[in-house]
C-alpha cells in the first residue's frame, strides 16, 4: 500500500526535473503554453522550438516593439554613440577640450629669507646706499613732559592714595560719636562710588576731619575707598 502511493509521486518529481526552466519572453502566449504542456506530456510539438536561455541571453534587448541591431553591430553602434556625444554638447554646440591654465604667482610674498633671490639683485654697495639714505630720513623725536591731571579745584585722590601708605581699617585718625557705623552707611548711600565719596571727604577737611561721618574707623578712607588699586598700577 505504502510501495503504491510512493510509485506516482517519484514519477511526477522525475518529470518535473526533466523539464529546464525556461527563460525569455512571451511566456503567456498561446503558442508558449500549448508547446509546454506538449513537452510535460511526452508529446511533440510541429510549432516554432522554444527559445532556450542560452539564446535568450544573447538576444540585443531593447524597447518592445524595435528593432535591434546584431550582437555582432553592437559594438559599432556603442562607439558611434560615444563619438557624437563628444562631439556636441546637451545645448548641441561643439563641445572643446578645456584649456590648462597656469595659476599666476604670487608675487605678493617676500622673498627676503632667500638667500639665492636677495644675492641676485643686492650687493655690498647697494646695501651701504640703503643705510645711508635711511640715517638722513631718521627723526628723533624730543620727550616732552607729562601733561599735568587737571583738578578742577577738587582733590586729587591718585595723589592721596600714593602719598598714604596704611593698610585699610588701620586708625590714624580719632573720631568721636555714637552710632558712627550706622550713621557712615547712611551717609555712603548717598554717593554713585566710593570715589565721589572719598573726594568728598577730602574736600569737607579729610582725612584729619570726618565732618560727614564718612569715615568712621579713622583710617583716612571714606565709605570703604581703597588706594590699593592705585598703588599696584604705579609699582607695575
Amino acid at each position: 500500500m505504502r510501495f503504491t502511493f510512493l510509485i506516482p509521486a517519484i514519477g511526477f518529481v522525475a518529470a518535473c526535473n526533466t523539464v529546464a526552466p525556461i527563460q525569455g519572453t512571451d511566456f503567456n502566449t498561446p503558442s508558449y503554453q500549448a508547446q509546454r504542456e506538449a513537452q510535460l506530456a511526452g508529446q511533440g510539438y510541429t510549432g516554432n522550438p522554444l527559445v532556450g536561455p542560452v539564446d535568450v541571453s544573447e538576444q540585443a534587448l531593447g524597447a518592445p516593439g524595435t528593432a535591434l541591431p546584431p550582437s555582432g553591430d553592437n559594438a559599432d553602434l556603442a562607439s558611434a554613440t560615444a563619438a557624437a556625444l563628444a562631439s556636441t554638447s546637451a545645448s548641441g554646440a561643439p563641445l572643446t577640450a578645456p584649456v590648462a591654465t597656469e595659476l599666476p604667482s604670487n608675487n605678493a610674498i617676500s622673498d627676503e629669507q632667500d638667500f639665492g633671490a636677495v644675492s641676485d639683485r643686492r650687493s655690498i654697495e647697494s646695501d651701504a646706499a640703503r643705510i645711508e639714505q635711511n640715517r638722513q630720513t631718521y627723526e628723533v623725536v624730543a620727550p616732552t613732559a607729562i601733561p599735568q591731571r587737571g583738578t578742577d579745584g577738587q582733590p586729587n585722590i591718585v595723589q592721596y592714595a600714593l602719598s598714604t601708605s596704611n593698610p585699610v581699617g588701620t586708625q590714624l585718625y580719632s573720631r568721636a560719636g555714637f552710632n558712627l557705623q550706622a550713621k557712615a552707611q547712611r551717609n555712603c548711600a548717598k554717593f554713585p562710588s566710593a570715589d565721589q565719596a572719598q573726594i568728598e571727604f577730602l574736600s569737607n577737611g579729610g582725612p584729619q576731619r570726618d565732618r560727614k561721618g564718612l569715615d568712621p574707623d579713622g583710617d583716612g578712607y571714606a565709605c570703604g575707598w581703597n588706594p590699593s588699586a592705585f598703588r599696584s598700577a604705579v609699582n607695575n
